[in-house]
């Protein structure tokens, strides 16, 4: 497999859950901002959206969102309890985690990367995630992780989102479950991995 990422962006999710996989895949860099490869190519030719994460799989098909990547990866290696089964309750709710994250979460941290976006709708949105932070503050309480006790890659998806609090000026300090929550995931050894290797800690 070939994976496509930019060293920060939400690919840092996918990235975890191939180290947390151990599935072998080769990693390359795809920056946001240039959109050219290490070898000079245009990323555009390889994914006409131009933005990360894609997953190339062996035969050439291709998954480029994330939440659908990570589901990918946890069910080629089932024993790994990255996800709960198919069809199972439990996926079900890793799939509301997913699409809360993904819709809730990262879409209001994107407006504050965006370049030019106004003061005014930077603080609207600011607002909004601290609302909704709290909330996920609350439902970690008394839980290792998201689903429970058992790391899945749901948990790497919120670590990543949440993480980019401290890039934009949201204050999470007040929120002891989910601050808990982020310095216990970092200290995982795939977390770890995934953070070297796209040179965000040495």
């Amino acid at each position: 497999m070939k994976f496509y990422y930019s060293a920060g962006a939400c690919s840092l999710s996918p990235h975890i859950a191939l180290k947390e996989s151990g599935l072998p895949f080769e990693a390359i860099s795809a920056p946001t901002k240039t959109h050219k490869l290490v070898d000079g190519t245009d990323y555009y030719t390889i994914n006409p959206l131009g933005y990360v994460p894609l997953l190339v799989l062996d035969d050439g098909r291709q998954l480029r969102e994330g939440p659908a990547i990570v589901q990918y990866i946890a069910d080629q290696v089932p024993e790994k309890r990255l996800a709960p089964a198919n069809g199972t309750f439990e996926r079900y709710k890793l799939q509301e985690w997913l699409n809360f994250i993904g819709t809730e979460l990262h879409k209001g941290f994107s407006l504050l990367f965006t370049p030019g976006m106004p003061d005014e709708a930077k603080a609207i949105a600011k607002t909004r995630l601290i609302g909704r932070l709290q909330w996920v503050d609350g439902e970690l309480a008394g839980k290792t992780y998201l689903m429970g006790e058992a790391f899945t890659v749901a948990d790497g998806y919120l670590f990543v989102v949440a993480g980019w609090s401290k890039h934009v000026g949201v204050d999470i300090s007040g929120l002891a479950n989910l601050g808990a929550f982020l310095a216990r995931t970092s200290e995982r050894a795939a977390v770890q991995a995934a953070l070297r290797a796209e040179g965000l800690i040495k």
